[in-house]
C-alpha cells in the first residue's frame, strides 16, 4: 500500500520528502572511514545534523541522546492517531528487535509524537509500550516538537479532517550509533530483515 494513499496534500508530501532526501545526498555523501557500506538506508555519518534532542518521557522526566549511551537508539517521529505508516513502523521495529535476538536488549526504540495537543503522556505510554514494552514514547510543547522536527529535518503538518485533523509527516526511522552519533535514516518501505542487517552494522562500531 503506498505511503501517500493516507495523504490528501500528496504534492506537499512529496515536495518535503523530496527535499529531505536531496539534503541527506548533500550532507552525507562524503566518503569516510566511519561511513558504512552495503547498507539498505541512508549512511548519515557525514550528516551535519541530528546531534541531539531535549524532550520528556511519559513520566515526565528530560531526555536526551546521552541518556541511551552504549546502545544503538531507533527513533521515528509521528502520532497515535496515524491511520497506518506510525503502527506500521512500531511493528517492523519489534520484529527487528526480534530478529537482533539477544542483541535486541541493545536497542532502544524512540516514538517522538508530532502532535502532542492529543499525544498525552498516559496515551504516549500506553501506544508506545502497546508494540514493545521497552519502547519510549517522547514529547515537547508545539514549539519544543517543531524545533526538534527542525533540527532532524523531518516534515510534518495539520490537515483538516471533517470536525478533526490528521497530520502528514516525513517516515524515516533515525538509528544512532551507541555514541549518540546519527549514523542511517531506514526508509519506510524496507522490510525489517533489511533493517535488522542495517542496525547490525551500527552495533558493530566502537
Amino acid at each position: 500500500m503506498s505511503l501517500l494513499r493516507h495523504f490528501p496534500n500528496r504534492r506537499a508530501l512529496l515536495s518535503a520528502i523530496g527535499a529531505t532526501l536531496l539534503a541527506f545526498s548533500l550532507t552525507a555523501c562524503g566518503e569516510s572511514e566511519a561511513s558504512l557500506n552495503d547498507i539498505h538506508g541512508i549512511d548519515l555519518t557525514e550528516a551535519s545534523f541530528g546531534d541531539g534532542f531535549q524532550l520528556k518521557d511519559p513520566d515526565g522526566n528530560v531526555r536526551t541522546l546521552e541518556d541511551f549511551k552504549g546502545k544503538v537508539v531507533m527513533m521515528f517521529f509521528g502520532f497515535t492517531q496515524c491511520p497506518d505508516v506510525c503502527p506500521t513502523a512500531l511493528v517492523n521495529a519489534a520484529q527487528i528487535k526480534s530478529l537482533l535476538g539477544a542483541d535486541g536488549d541493545d536497542l532502544q526504540v524512540l516514538f517522538v509524537t508530532v502532535d502532542p495537543e492529543r499525544d498525552t503522556p498516559d496515551v504516549l505510554r500506553e501506544y508506545a509500550q502497546a508494540f514493545d514494552p521497552s519502547f519510549i514514547g517522547l514529547y515537547g510543547t508545539p514549539e519544543e516538537t517543531a524545533a526538534v522536527a527542525k533540527a532532524y529535518r523531518v516534515f510534518y503538518a495539520k490537515v483538516p479532517t471533517g470536525n478533526s485533523y490528521t497530520i502528514e509527516h516525513t517516515a524515516l526511522t533515525y538509528v544512532f550509533d551507541r555514541q549518540g552519533k546519527l549514523r542511517i535514516a531506514l526508509r519506510h518501505e524496507l522490510t525489517p530483515e533489511q533493517s535488522a542487517e542495517d542496525i547490525r552494522k551500527v552495533m558493530a562500531l566502537r
